[in-house]
């Protein structure tokens, strides 16, 4: 969550005060925005902060992508596991497994 009274910089008064931005971030785990010419315009964020980010983000792809395996399931489109195994090892020149 950004605290857009203390998360809020211009870039220069960032290269002015870098260290103690990063022992911000460090501590508070926000980002920062960074403002040139009054506008928006660079987003800096602690690597720890970052990669949480990217996780939750690879969960909720995850969880996007299950939920449309069972809508498809609910609609029938589905493969019966035999044919996927045949296409599949057909497909990489696999052998055939022995049952």
């Amino acid at each position: 969550m950004i605290d857009i009274d203390k998360d809020i910089h211009s870039l220069s008064d960032f290269k002015r005060n870098t260290s103690s931005f990063l022992d911000q971030m460090r501590g508070n785990g926000h980002p920062v925005v960074l403002t040139i010419n009054g506008k928006a315009e660079l987003v800096v964020q602690d690597a720890a902060s970052y990669q949480k980010l990217l996780d939750r983000l690879d969960e909720l792809e995850s969880l996007e992508r299950i939920k449309q395996g069972l809508v498809d399931v609910k609609a029938g489109r589905v493969t019966p596991l035999k044919t996927f195994e045949t296409e599949f090892r057909a497909k990489r020149a696999l052998p055939n497994r022995p049952r």
